[in-house]
């Protein structure tokens, strides 16, 4: 069973709580926060996330925020992660299949659940290709 972080910030928390319980039975989910809808500072909850995607604990990681850049800056400031945000499923797929990403950000204040549901579905079921795009992957880092 795949691990996976789920983080967000307020504007994130329904759909934060809506994914974990269409998620469950698939994932073993690790929701470090945010657990209300009071205003929080995202990058309380998405370091810890991003940390333990980057230390193995979790395979991937999902963020959710009003717009999701909040939280995709956070993440991409950590130097194993390669964070995207996503808005539509073609774009989960593309960042898995080209990128290897290993966390997504969603917009919550402009999809639907049901969108996002689709989303990290996509997200999670898709392979890197790797071949002409793991040189590419490799050069990301600034380390």
């Amino acid at each position: 069973m795949k691990k996976i972080a789920i983080a967000c910030d307020h504007a994130g928390f329904e759909y934060k709580e809506y994914l974990k319980g269409q998620l469950k039975d698939q994932y073993e989910i690790t929701d470090y926060g945010t657990h209300s809808l009071d205003s929080v500072d995202y990058p309380d909850f998405v370091h810890p996330a991003a940390t333990s995607v980057e230390n193995g604990e979790n395979e991937f990681g999902i963020l959710i925020c009003g717009s999701g850049q909040g939280v995709q800056l956070t993440a991409n400031k950590h130097e194993k992660i390669r964070c995207a945000l996503c808005w539509m499923p073609e774009l989960a797929a593309l960042s898995r299949q080209h990128n290897n990403c290993n966390m997504m950000a969603l917009p919550a204040r402009f999809i639907a659940k049901e969108l996002a549901l689709e989303i990290v579905q996509t997200f999670l079921n898709t392979d890197f290709e790797g071949g002409r795009h793991e040189n590419r992957v490799q050069k990301i880092s600034c380390k």
